[in-house]
């Protein structure tokens, strides 16, 4: 998917992607799965700042909300832990446009299983 990593460190992270024209659905917008699988991977970078040794993750459930469309253009997301346990991990996800103001593209929350070796 072209995602670069923007930064990432104590709890948050933040991801970039190119919209491109093999990314739109039938109608010339960009797929809303791709929107979600951006979010997904930045609340995972995220997560991965906090893991200890021997520590893993995977996604619990994950429910998203799209609140505007996009067609071209970069998008940035930016996960968030809101809380870290032993056996499970909270974030918070949200993708947005535009270098200087941010226009909310989708917003996401998860839960994250913390995996034990």
């Amino acid at each position: 998917m072209g995602i670069e990593v923007v930064s990432a460190k104590e709890g948050k992270a933040v991801l970039k992607m190119a919209v491109r024209p093999d990314m739109h659905n039938g109608v010339g917008w960009l797929q809303g799965g791709l929107l979600v699988a951006l979010a997904d991977e930045a609340m995972a970078l995220a997560i991965y700042t906090q893991l200890l040794d021997g520590e893993g993750i995977a996604t619990i459930s994950e429910s998203t909300s799209f609140l505007k469309g996009i067609r071209e253009g970069v998008v940035f997301a930016e996960g968030n832990v809101i809380r870290k346990g032993r056996r499970v991990a909270f974030c918070e996800g949200e993708v947005w446009t535009g270098d200087t103001s941010k226009v909310l593209v989708s917003r996401t929350s998860a839960a994250f299983a913390v995996t034990h070796e």
